[in-house]
């Protein structure tokens, strides 16, 4: 993760009772994120913290887990499990129900939109948009060998007998958001850094997104595209695309930020 200091903690505390083991890798972030992180690291027994400068060392931590009994959950900072529904689908791992597959993707909405005061997010569900859930079974595998771009992305994968790529269980594609067992609010859409510049006016947690429509080519145009280039992220088309497929719609986002 790099510069997600927004979302990161909730990011943790959210899978930390998931997971018997936590490897949080910072991309040498340069605003709150390590700080958040070296601060998780003295409250949770079980959450390994480090730096790194190069993407790919965060797959070198999960390499080992090849051939073993594990499920890979491969979380950003940007991307807020629902704790309690988490609390029950543990359950169905550890009873085997998932064991023929390789992967386990479910649903997500991706947030163009997140108001805390009255515990809603708006965004586009997956499905029909793209699901971002990285679940692996490194039981079905024999090794992964990445490819230093990132963790649990691309590299050579050597199956085991009985499994290949296409061994994928997306629940989303057989359950609702309100049913489904695993779910995520995906907040890829909006400010994910304190050092992330906003539109003017525009609070925290309200969408970044990129400018449509007729542009003003006049000199004075230009000058003001450029500044906006400087002063505030753009989205990609690529992003829109796979994220924003379907309907708008508005959920009940309580779930994601429980009470402590």
């Amino acid at each position: 993760m790099r510069n997600e200091d927004v979302f990161v903690e909730q990011a943790i505390r959210n899978v930390a009772s998931f997971c018997d083991r936590i490897h949080a890798v910072d991309h040498v972030s340069t605003d709150g994120t390590w700080e958040v992180l070296r601060r998780l690291d003295r409250e949770l027994d079980h959450l390994d913290v480090r730096r790194a400068r190069h993407a790919g060392t965060s797959h070198k931590l999960v390499e080992p887990y090849a051939g073993t009994p594990s499920w890979v959950f491969g979380v950003d900072g940007d991307e807020l499990y629902d704790p309690e529904r988490l609390a029950g689908f543990r359950q169905e791992l550890l009873g085997g129900r998932y064991d023929d597959v390789f992967k386990v993707a479910s649903n997500v909405l991706n947030c163009v939109e997140l108001d805390r005061g009255r515990r809603t997010a708006a965004g586009y569900l997956s499905p029909p948009s793209r699901s971002i859930t990285k679940l692996y079974n490194f039981g079905a595998i024999e090794s992964w060998r990445g490819d230093r771009a990132e963790r649990l992305h691309g590299g050579t994968i050597a199956f085991r007998d009985g499994y290949d790529e296409s061994a994928v269980d997306n629940i989303g594609e057989r359950v609702p958001w309100e049913e489904t067992p695993l779910r995520c609010l995906h907040a890829c859409f909006l400010r994910r850094s304190t050092e992330e510049p906003q539109y003017a006016g525009s609070p925290a947690g309200r969408p970044i997104l990129e400018e449509t429509g007729m542009q003003d080519r006049s000199v004075r145009g230009r000058v003001k595209r450029r500044l906006r280039r400087y002063s505030a992220p753009q989205v990609s088309e690529w992003k829109n695309e796979k994220y924003m497929r379907g309907d708008l719609v508005t959920v009940d986002a309580s779930p994601f930020f429980p009470v402590r």
